[in-house]
């Protein structure tokens, strides 16, 4: 699943998620979460937008385009 990732007043990505390996079950969807690791970011900093509305990060990835918003910013 190819999905832009745009982390706001920073960069824009183009990740690729790999589905796991089948057993038939929603965990083989890539979550939020899955996606947050990809860019290193830690969920704990940040905030994953869809359509503007937050979205857990153990909710499974079901969009093509997602904002992240950094919740602190060192400094």
């Amino acid at each position: 699943m190819r999905v832009t990732v745009d982390i706001k007043g920073e960069a824009t990505h183009e990740l690729t998620l790999e589905e796991r390996p089948s057993s038939g079950s929603v965990d083989d969807v890539p979550t939020y979460a899955d996606l947050l690791d990809e860019l290193e970011l830690s969920p704990h900093e940040v905030s994953v937008l869809v359509d503007g509305r937050p979205v857990p990060e153990d909710q499974p990835v079901e969009t093509d385009h997602v904002t992240v918003l950094r919740l602190i910013k060192g400094g």
